[in-house]
């Protein structure tokens, strides 16, 4: 027999794959904007997220490459201005990445673009659902099991 939970992860999934394509294909795509690579491009979004200059090897560990790779893609995205590379001013080993003005100029263009995308997709949902939906996530999202690190202890028995 089929459980609501089940149910729900296939839709949700549909829904998101859905979701995701339209955005994607509507808000154009960074790798080609300026010819990056899939990692290259996932290096600036890390960054773009990151409150403070992050370590190659941080980045490495965050996109799930080696250290030599990463560093390779730094040289890269250095190359094209998109990122700055300095030591850190405590250990003259470590090396630390932020995103160059360049760099989070298309992180905030590429962030516009895929806002606007989702504006569109959720523009062609009928009101009525748009009600209902909305209704439905609003506890959900009140709440601290949808976020990446739940802190209350019921949500981190019961993570999603």
């Amino acid at each position: 027999m089929t459980q609501p939970s089940d149910v729900l992860f296939d839709q949700l999934q549909e829904f998101l794959q859905r979701v995701m394509c339209v955005m994607q294909m509507r808000a154009g795509d960074l790798t080609v904007d300026i010819d990056l690579t899939f990692n290259q491009a996932r290096t600036v979004f890390v960054l773009a997220a990151a409150p403070e200059p992050m370590a190659i090897s941080a980045i490495a560990e965050q996109i799930g490459i080696s250290v030599a790779a990463q560093g390779r893609v730094i040289d890269r995205l250095v190359k094209l201005q998109v990122v700055e590379r300095r030591e850190s001013p405590t250990d003259r080993r470590v090396k630390l990445v932020s995103l160059a003005p360049r760099g989070m100029e298309l992180a905030v263009v590429h962030g516009e673009r895929r806002a606007q995308a989702l504006r569109e997709v959720v523009g062609r949902i009928p009101a009525d659902h748009c009600a209902r939906l909305s209704a439905a996530l609003e506890p959900l999202l009140a709440g601290d099991l949808l976020r990446a690190n739940p802190s209350t202890p019921e949500a981190q028995e019961n993570p999603l």
